[in-house]
């Protein structure tokens, strides 16, 4: 039901059911396409095999290199998630949390690099958030810790936590697919 929700095959109104927003063959092919490219393409792991590497580096040097302002806007866009187990506010949250943690690096080419590789790897962000019990609340500690470590400027606790979260991900999907 989530899934069909998240892909829009469904419309959960709380308190009142749960009714098919359309069977327009249109909407049926792009969810079928979604789940049949998901399952079958796993250059995603590819991405984020080099995700696993490129984003510890990052984040290591926004440890070294984030004022307070910067980590006060990464703590924002944190307690902007909030407590909702919505996967898309999860997901748009967590594209947003990456980018300023590379914007935060200072170093552009880092940023553009791993800019380029949030986006083959939304649907995995998104299936997992669906499927995988506790994903938001596992997403939310992760973060928190990543923010501590920057804050705090420690670089190899930043990029430990960043590794940690990152091969979560690649874990989850590995067995996934």
């Amino acid at each position: 039901m989530k899934a069909l929700s998240i892909i829009r095959v469904l419309d959960v109104r709380q308190g009142d059911g749960t009714y098919v927003t359309s069977l327009a063959p249109q909407l049926l092919l792009d969810t079928l396409g979604f789940v049949v490219d998901f399952h079958q393409d796993d250059t995603v792991l590819e991405f984020l095999e080099v995700r696993r590497i490129l984003e510890p580096a990052a984040t290591a040097l926004a440890a070294q290199r984030m004022n307070a302002e910067d980590v006060a806007k990464l703590q924002a866009v944190l307690d902007g998630l909030g407590d909702t187990l919505d996967v898309k506010a999860l997901v748009a949250n967590d594209l947003e949390f990456h980018r300023l943690v590379a914007v935060g690096s200072g170093n552009t080419v880092l940023c553009s690099l791993l800019e380029g590789l949030s986006g083959p790897t939304t649907r995995a962000r998104i299936w997992r958030g669906v499927t995988q019990e506790g994903a938001v609340a596992r997403t939310r500690e992760q973060h928190q810790a990543i923010v501590d470590a920057i804050a705090s400027g420690q670089p190899d606790l930043a990029r430990s936590w960043a590794t940690v979260h990152v091969a979560g991900v690649e874990e989850w999907l590995r067995k996934a697919l």
